[in-house]
C-alpha cells in the first residue's frame, strides 16, 4: 500500500477535513451535495484546478494523472485523496475537536443511510468501523459504536463510556445530527 512522503502528510494535515470528506464521499454519493458548497466556494477562491480534480475523483476516477499540472500544495492534497482511498489507514487525523464537530454531519448521514438499508452506506461504514477500531483512543471506541448507534442505541452514557470528554462530545455532536436530519 502506498505511504505519503512527511512533506505530503504535513501539507494533507491542514486539509485534514476537505481531504477526509472527500474520500468519505467518494464511499457514500448520499453525502456528496454536502460537500458542494465547499468545493464552490474553493473554486471561486483561486482554487479552480484542485476543484476540478475533486469531482473527478468524486465522478470515479482514480488516475494518477490527475496529479500533472497542479502546484505542490494541490498535489498532496490530492495525492492525500488517492492514498486515503486505498488505505484509509494513511488519511490525515481529524484531531481538532472543531473537524470532529464537522465530521458529524456526513457521519450521521451515512448511518440515516444504513438504517434505512443502504447497502452502499452500510458496507461504508462497515469498513470505516473496522479502520477506525484498529485505531487508538476515542475513534476506537467509536468505531465500535457505530454498530449500536445504527442499531438504534442512543444512551450517550452507553456509547462513550470508555471516551474521553472529546469523544464523548463527538458522539453527542453525531446523536444531535441524527435528530436533525430525522426532523
Amino acid at each position: 500500500m502506498a505511504k505519503l512522503p512527511e512533506k505530503t502528510k504535513q501539507i494533507a494535515q491542514v486539509h485534514a477535513q476537505l481531504i477526509n470528506s472527500v474520500v468519505m464521499a467518494c464511499h457514500n454519493k448520499v453525502i456528496q451535495p454536502q460537500l458542494e458548497p465547499v468545493l464552490t466556494s474553493s473554486a471561486e477562491n483561486g482554487w479552480g484546478n484542485l476543484v476540478l480534480r475533486i469531482r473527478k475523483i468524486l465522478a470515479g476516477s482514480r488516475n494518477s494523472k490527475l496529479l500533472i499540472g497542479l502546484d505542490e500544495e494541490d498535489a498532496a492534497i490530492i495525492l492525500a485523496i488517492l492514498v486515503g482511498l486505498q488505505d484509509a489507514t494513511q488519511l490525515p487525523k481529524l484531531s481538532d475537536p472543531n473537524d470532529a464537530k464537522f465530521a458529524a454531519p456526513g457521519l450521521a448521514r451515512m448511518i440515516l443511510a444504513a438504517e434505512k438499508g443502504d447497502i452502499s452506506a452500510l458496507t461504508a461504514l462497515s469498513e470505516m468501523a473496522e479502520q477506525m477500531v484498529a485505531t487508538s483512543g476515542n475513534m476506537k471506541f467509536l468505531g465500535a459504536v457505530l454498530q449500536p448507534i445504527i442499531n438504534g442505541e442512543r444512551d450517550i452514557n452507553k456509547l462513550s463510556k470508555y471516551m474521553d470528554e472529546q469523544g464523548k462530545n463527538l458522539v453527542e455532536n453525531l446523536l444531535e445530527e441524527l435528530e436533525k436530519i430525522r426532523n
